[in-house]
């Protein structure tokens, strides 16, 4: 299984017609829509988790492309400093997709680095700074 975070960026012509929907009817591809808004001038960004096969993937980018749908990977990521934590829990309140969590009965913070979106709440939330953004590089997918 191949997953991606992707930043798609779609054109005012484009963005009320189900372009998305297809990614799963026609491509076979699972899809998980972290975040979605319309711009001013009527263009639409979507952050998405997309997951299936490398082939059906490739695909699907394709169809996104010819659909003049802008394509761009996530290009940061969420690293825990874990020499820096204190396990205070601050991160897990506004963790809305559960990558952290309290562990019980020891009351120790965990960080599910598959669960995280990247929308990097945690960071200005965690009063030691032990959650920490990372570049890894904003590359458009060809």
């Amino acid at each position: 299984m191949y997953s991606r975070m992707l930043v798609l960026r779609f054109p005012k012509t484009e963005v009320e017609k189900p372009i998305v929907c297809y990614l799963a009817s026609d491509f076979n591809l699972t899809f998980n829509i972290l975040k979605a808004t319309i711009l001013p001038r009527k263009e639409g960004v979507m952050v998405m988790e997309l997951s299936g096969t490398r082939k059906d993937f490739k695909k699907g980018v394709q169809y996104l492309k010819e659909h003049r749908v802008q394509v761009q990977a996530v290009g940061q990521d969420i690293k825990r400093n874990t020499t820096k934590c204190t396990h205070c829990g601050a991160c897990t309140a506004v963790c809305f997709t559960g990558a952290l969590s309290i562990k019980r009965p020891e009351m120790t913070v965990v960080f599910n680095h598959k669960k995280c979106s990247v929308c990097a709440l945690c960071v200005p939330a965690c009063p030691p700074r032990a959650m920490e953004v990372r570049t890894i590089g904003n590359t458009i997918l060809k």
